[in-house]
């Protein structure tokens, strides 16, 4: 992974609401754009269009006078990647996966073109942000697609600073590479840390062997499996045969299976690497490290541990949480975690195991010399002390105020034999959003609060587009779990935008509704998206 080169310049005091802002929003195809609204038949009925007055009104607040400018482009194409001794050909933005890092600082504003030189259209999310409507890179709800050989300049001021990604929006495409880290830096950090480390960890099958493109894995999941192909697990750092790949169904029933999810995969990555080529992170004995880790996989949830140390949590999602120590920590996919350590004199591995699957993906921190641990270790820290949400504490500066708020249930439905995943038992149809669903009504500076009530016997990651929400309390379903508990309220919970529902569980979340448009909230697990379970929390005129 390389950082890409940013150009900037100062954003003068002469930008203005109007035209030339415009005309960067359009999507560019031999020098003609076509506008937004033009192009999105699913606003009207009283919503407020992704690039209305409402969404420009807010935007305009957001600006800061002669804020610098950061450029970059991003290059969606196919092409080869190396994993780290295995070559396969792919989609990504640029040489390898992940993409380039893009980087800036609170209030500057980043300024993208993406060139889709994909066989087919595409779209861009920016993971975590709030930022306008018109720039979250959803396909048919807040943009035309990217058609081939098109681009679009995606345009918007970097909010709260923080760890977070961009990857397609577009079926599932994530799955093949299309997606890299985005961080945000805080120009009043004290930056009380002497090295960082930003860790991607990803799941994947594309290109490991005949029929393992995530469209063909997602056809055998809506048929109901694929036989005996895609069946035995493949441990750490082995190399699957063509013949006989790993499965794309994991079995039901325990809760370590089900937390395996859908799809077994052959290659878990961190930073784009195999265990046995993994990444080294160097730095010196005594120094405190600040890591950056992603989960940008299609359906695993990792466990992650560093060797000989604890892991000292400060951030959940870009936002600050009250520091808590734990030796061990699931990220489920979506989630974003920032920990700091004190490092100690070794070489130390990085493990992120795949709950369920028999297989982790792998990095080394160096601070001296000595043999590189071998690709299959997991070390005592993984079976200690892990972090849970309700560990999860947000300081005073960044909790939501608690006025009574508007009250929603929002059911999370679903069939893993038939393969459709729904949100109140409405399937989403990415193709013309507000078809077949009830869309959430929300009004400009409503409290909200949404309970998420999981029916099924599967997790799943929720994340809210535009928005972050504070955990209120957790809790499990009574209709699942006959002795279901009552909620344990969490007055002073996490401030988040994605967190996982485990079967049976029920987590209430509160969100300010103070950024206009039509907003996705949806499963963060690929396949479950591409089966249908969002929603669009929809703002009113």
């Amino acid at each position: 992974m390389e950082a890409v080169t940013l150009a900037s310049e100062v954003h003068g005091a002469s930008w203005q609401l109007g035209a030339a802002l415009v005309s960067r929003r359009r999507l560019l195809a031999g020098g003609a754009g076509l506008g937004l609204l033009g192009a999105l038949g699913g606003c009207g009925n009283g919503r407020v269009d992704p690039d209305g007055s409402a969404v420009e009104q807010v935007a305009a607040q957001r600006r800061v006078a002669n804020a610098r400018v950061r450029h970059a482009t991003l290059i969606a194409r196919v092409g080869l990647a190396d994993l780290g001794g295995w070559t396969v050909r792919t989609w990504s933005y640029g040489e390898g996966v992940p993409g380039p890092l893009l980087r800036g600082t609170a209030g500057e504003v980043l300024r993208v073109r993406v060139d889709n030189r994909l066989p087919e259209p595409t779209a861009v999310h920016w993971h975590g942000l709030a930022i306008r409507n018109d720039m979250d890179g959803v396909p048919n709800l807040t943009q035309p697609s990217i058609a081939p050989g098109a681009a679009m300049d995606y345009e918007y001021v970097l909010p709260t600073p923080g760890t977070f990604f961009y990857h397609s929006h577009h079926g599932v495409q994530r799955e093949r590479g299309l997606y890299g880290p985005l961080i945000i830096d805080d120009p009043r950090e004290p930056g009380d840390y002497d090295v960082e480390f930003v860790v991607v960890l990803d799941d994947w099958t594309d290109g490991t062997s005949p029929g393992s493109s995530p469209e063909d894995i997602l056809h055998y999941l809506e048929i109901g499996g694929a036989g005996a192909k895609y069946r035995a697990p493949v441990l750490a750092g082995a190399i699957p045969s063509a013949v006989a790949p790993p499965a794309p169904m994991g079995a039901p029933a325990p809760i370590t299976t089900q937390l395996a999810g859908d799809v077994q995969y052959p290659f878990h990555l961190l930073n784009g690497r195999l265990p046995t080529a993994p990444q080294t992170f160097t730095a010196r004995a005594g120094q405190r490290a600040r890591i950056r880790l992603i989960n940008a996989s299609g359906a695993t949830v990792y466990r992650v541990a560093l060797g000989g140390h604890r892991l000292t949590v400060t951030d959940s999602d870009g936002y600050p949480v009250q520091p808590v120590t734990v030796d061990t920590l699931r990220i489920a996919s979506g989630e974003r975690y920032d920990v700091q350590v004190m490092l100690g004199d070794g070489a130390f591995p990085l493990v992120a195991l795949a709950e369920g699957k028999g297989a982790q993906a792998l990095g080394v921190v160096r601070t001296a010399g000595g043999a590189t641990p071998p690709p299959s270790v997991q070390p005592a820290e993984l079976d200690r002390q892990m972090l849970g949400l309700a560990d999860l504490q947000a300081p005073p500066q960044v909790r939501l105020d608690t006025p009574a708020p508007t009250q929603h249930d929002t059911y999370l439905t679903g069939d893993m034999n038939a393969y459709g995943w729904r949100i109140n038992a409405e399937t989403y149809n990415a193709a013309d959003p507000f078809a077949g669903i009830t869309p959430l009504p929300v009004r400009r500076g409503e409290h909200v609060r949404m309970t998420l009530i999981n029916q099924t016997p599967a997790f799943h990651p929720m994340h809210l587009h535009g928005h972050t929400i504070q955990v209120r309390a957790i809790g499990t379903n009574r209709a699942y779990y006959r002795d279901g508990a009552a909620d344990t309220p969490l007055p002073a919970g996490a401030r988040k935008d994605t967190v996982q529902v485990a079967p049976g569980q029920r987590i209430a979340v509160d969100f300010v509704a103070d950024n206009p448009g039509q907003w996705l909230h949806h499963c963060h697990n690929a396949y479950h998206l591409a089966a249908g379970m969002a929603t669009i929390v929809s703002y009113q005129a």
